[in-house]
């Protein structure tokens, strides 16, 4: 990177390894890989100009349009989880009008800049790992073996050898510590107490919707309460581990690089906007905040600043990709307004058969390695034949076009319905034999069931 510092952790793939590392988790859908892949490597792109011409680089905003179980959602999360980036997915039907009952929008930035300082402090605290454990280590020691206390009232001091024996006591007993032999022993501790809980004493107000922490503000009147507890060395050890890790550290600069990475480099995914959208003309009965909601995201989405308990944020170059079926509505039926800040569009389209045969095959996190695994830890080993998976790849979209198109989800309805049997009676049960999967297992359990469509409609 030519400027490290500016770039702050965002990873400079060039889109077409994007691409490929999207490839490897949703099948299809090049159009919307590509698109979200340019807008990744656009932000990137953006933190290398000279900082008068980056402010007025503003984000392409994107929507994606598919009926659910295509792939949307997964697009948004790997993206974030290849940029290293804060990311939180919310629903648009959650949010309400100010003035009505519910969430503002602005909490969706609280809950982002959240994440991030979580994020960031987790990343530091495994650079601090090992010198907190060491820490945590000698605490415990301390615990284990307390320091012999002089006689009141004596200047004695103690006879010659004594330090040294002390100091080879501490070794040995720091050796049975890393060996594990003395996890279950019992020692006294000072942790943290229940806090009472806040809203039993302000009443019904919700401090982080006002971007408030009352530990912040009041500092000192509200100490932090502890007590004496009797606790195993192994839970001790994990207590004062994290207590000297969150000495170690610098909680300022921590938050500082959270609220960097929010303004910079955080992804806010809109789902279901299609619910706030409607037909202009619509109006009364629940339908009619639906408007109020648009107007009060675009602010948010347009660039503004945002309270939180860690200080302002602004939004101008937060990355927003909003998703929805678009059943009824259209996003013509979106604000105008709205509209403007998502430029780019992309349609993503309906799994075939053999879509499915890819997706139970070839990602990474492929359907049928999921449940050979968790059937592996009771000692059944599955074994999927060819027939087998595209049986199930046409049930799978024989379904979707007869009852309701749900997309790569109806392939979890369809494989935990046809091995019940066999999750059920593993633990009990385990064949000595591979339980094979081929197409007549497969027509044999599902195929009455498919046929009959009311009774697909609870099962399938």
């Amino acid at each position: 990177m030519t400027n490290t510092a500016t770039a702050n952790h965002v990873r400079d793939l060039t889109p077409r390894e994007i691409v490929r590392e999207l490839d490897k988790y949703i099948i299809g859908q090049d159009n919307a890989k590509r698109s979200v892949a340019i807008a990744m490597r656009n932000r990137w792109r953006r933190l290398q100009v000279p900082p008068g011409l980056r402010e007025e680089i503003m984000p392409n905003n994107i929507i994606l349009i598919g009926p659910t179980g295509v792939g949307k959602t997964e697009i948004a999360r790997r993206l974030a989880r290849l940029a290293n980036a804060p990311f939180i997915k919310v629903e648009a039907s959650k949010f309400t009008e100010v003035g009505y009952v519910g969430r503002d929008v602005e909490s969706i930035i609280r809950d982002l800049t959240e994440y991030a300082v979580t994020m960031v402090k987790a990343e530091r605290r495994a650079e601090v790992n090992e010198s907190a454990r060491a820490m945590g280590e000698e605490r415990v020691l301390d615990l284990l073996l307390p320091p012999a206390r002089k006689r009141a009232g004596t200047a004695a001091e103690e006879p010659p050898g004594a330090e040294e024996d002390t100091s080879a006591t501490r070794e040995k007993f720091r050796q049975r510590l890393r060996d594990g032999q003395m996890e279950h022993r019992m020692i006294e501790l000072d942790v943290p107490a229940a806090e009472t809980p806040l809203m039993q004493v302000i009443g019904p107000m919700n401090l982080d919707e006002m971007g408030m922490n009352l530990q912040d503000v009041f500092g000192s009147l509200l100490p932090r309460k502890t007590k004496r507890r009797k606790v195993t060395v192994a839970e001790a050890r994990v207590l004062l581990t994290n207590e000297e890790a969150q000495k170690l550290i610098d909680h300022d600069a921590a938050v500082k690089d959270a609220l960097h990475r929010v303004e910079n480099s955080g992804i806010v995914f809109l789902d279901e906007i299609d619910k706030i959208a409607g037909s202009r003309s619509q109006a009364g009965g629940p339908d009619v905040s639906r408007e109020g909601v648009q107007r009060d995201l675009l602010p948010i989405v347009e660039g503004s600043n945002v309270m939180t308990k860690y200080g302002i944020v602004k939004t101008d170059h937060v990355l927003f990709i909003a998703s929805g079926a678009f059943h009824v509505a259209k996003p013509s039926d979106l604000i105008p307004e709205l509209q403007g800040r998502f430029p780019i569009r992309v349609e993503l389209s309906s799994l075939t058969e053999e879509d499915f045969i890819k997706i139970l095959t070839l990602p990474q996190n492929a359907l049928l390695k999921q449940y050979s695994a968790l059937l592996e830890t009771e000692g059944v080993h599955l074994e999927f034949r060819e027939d087998g998976i595209q049986e199930i790849a046409r049930i799978a979209s024989e379904v979707n076009d007869q009852v309701e198109n749900i997309g790569a989800r109806r392939l979890h309805t369809i494989l935990t319905t046809l091995l019940e049997d066999t999750l059920y009676l593993a633990p009990d049960e385990v064949p000595a034999d591979a339980i094979i999967i081929d197409r007549d297992r497969v027509q044999s359990r599902l195929a009455s069931i498919v046929r009959n469509r009311d009774l697909s409609k609870y099962i399938l």
